[in-house]
């Protein structure tokens, strides 16, 4: 009977005491180890970067609750480094949430919490709660608290942030975060860009982290997400995915497109080798095998000018000139560069008079009995140069009709001039 009265005045004095700090008189106070623990000096502080500190001393002990914001809510001790209580006992030896205990102590420590009730700004104070079980750095010792409160507890240092970071900021930010990193490998993507993954996928990580410190991980998940996501590095079967998809371009390639879809082929084929290793030796191989060179530098590969496609590039030569079709910049030797013969909007050659002789295989482009090395500049001004164009004067009479070459050498020197001024009738409007 005499224990039950005595627990019974014990809880009154602890409520008493409780109604008084609540209602009257700043404090800071809490159950040490089930004894009354009750800070002489208490305050609060804002650090740069937003973190908040609070902070209670008897002027030989010392609680210290930190929180990575300035914003109302429960905040989870001993789940992330950012959410911390310490003590500092007589001997100033630190006993912190975030020390673990050694395994035959603990293998699962309570996790206490700070619970910012209400945050005055009118008056700067901080009114709450706390609780947490605390270890030192050997992690076999441990100090708990209990029942703990704060109450109008005065900012002795910092400023309110105008727009304090919270829970609900970080994780909208992390969930526009991970709709970037998905987006980088989206179905209706052709290719993986393993780079662009990488930088979405780190800074998802990032987002994730920020919110692990600010609204805590209890359970783990956010953490699991971020173990889930490795090194961010691109997976052995995105780059399959991505080789099967250049090797579907590239079977699809014309005059004018072979270079770029060869070269992103092996592009590919080297990627999947990388991540995914040599294999059996297969992608290797067409790798080796894949030949996408243009040594003359003229826009055509050189297994495009294997005209007679016996294999061998040192048989074509077009315009018996003696260099070979692979290392000739100008195929047709008509003095206009193959790289500057007529092509469409893709890439691939036109064959402008229509004589089945695509330009850059034709030392006549225009069909008009001229070789095009004999046809520079605009004579008439229309936008298309002479030697793709069949009325180099615009008078309306084609050039073949105006005794351009009349010996049919090709050579305009012979080119009639009927009325004696010194232009030739073909360039005489």
């Amino acid at each position: 009977m005499k224990k039950i009265f005595l627990l019974s005045l014990t809880f009154l004095l602890i409520f008493s005491c409780g109604d008084e700090i609540q209602f009257n008189n700043p404090a800071f106070q809490g159950d040490r180890e089930n004894e009354l623990w009750r800070a002489k000096v208490f305050y609060a502080g804002i650090e740069a970067n937003g973190f908040l500190t609070i902070v209670g001393t008897n002027n030989i002990e010392t609680v210290e609750l930190k929180i990575p914001t300035v914003a109302e809510g429960t905040y989870i001790f001993g789940d992330v480094n950012t959410i911390e209580a310490v003590y500092r006992d007589a001997f100033d030896t630190r006993y912190s949430t975030n020390n673990r205990p050694d395994e035959s102590v603990s293998v699962y420590p309570e996790l206490g919490e700070i619970v910012i009730e209400e945050i005055d700004l009118v008056n700067a104070t901080f009114t709450g709660t706390y609780r947490f079980l605390a270890f030192d750095e050997s992690g076999f010792n441990s100090i708990g608290f209990t029942n703990g409160i704060f109450y109008k507890v005065p900012l002795e240092f910092g400023e309110f942030p105008a727009d304090p970071v919270s829970c609900e900021d970080v994780q909208v930010n992390a969930l526009s975060a991970r709709l970037a990193y998905e987006a980088t490998f989206a179905p209706e993507l052709d290719f993986i860009d393993a780079a662009v993954l990488a930088d979405a996928c780190n800074n998802y990580i990032a987002a994730l982290n920020t919110q692990r410190n600010y609204c805590g991980d209890v359970d783990g998940a956010i953490q699991g997400i971020i173990d889930s996501l490795g090194d961010c590095q691109i997976t052995c079967a995105q780059t399959i995915s991505n080789r099967l998809e250049a090797e579907n371009q590239f079977s699809g390639a014309t005059i004018g497109t072979y270079i770029a879809l060869c070269d992103q082929y092996r592009f590919y084929l080297l990627e999947e080798i990388n991540v995914c290793g040599p294999g059996d030796g297969t992608t290797q191989l067409i790798f080796n095998d894949l030949n996408c060179n243009d040594n003359d530098g003229d826009g055509i590969a050189n297994i495009l000018e294997d005209f007679n496609g016996d294999g061998n590039f040192g048989n074509d030569d077009s315009d018996n000139d003696g260099i070979v079709n692979y290392l000739d910049d100008d195929d047709d030797g008509d003095g206009v560069l193959t790289i500057d013969e007529a092509f469409d909007a893709n890439g691939d050659p036109i064959d402008t008079d229509g004589d089945g002789d695509v330009d850059f295989l034709d030392n006549d482009d225009d069909g008009d009995g001229i070789f095009s090395n004999f046809e520079t500049g605009d004579t008439d001004g229309d936008g298309t140069p002479d030697h793709l164009d069949n009325d180099d004067d615009g008078d309306g009479i084609l050039t073949i009709n105006e005794n351009a070459d009349p010996n049919g050498d090709g050579n305009p020197a012979d080119a009639v001039d009927t009325d004696g001024d010194g232009v030739p009738d073909y360039l005489d409007a």
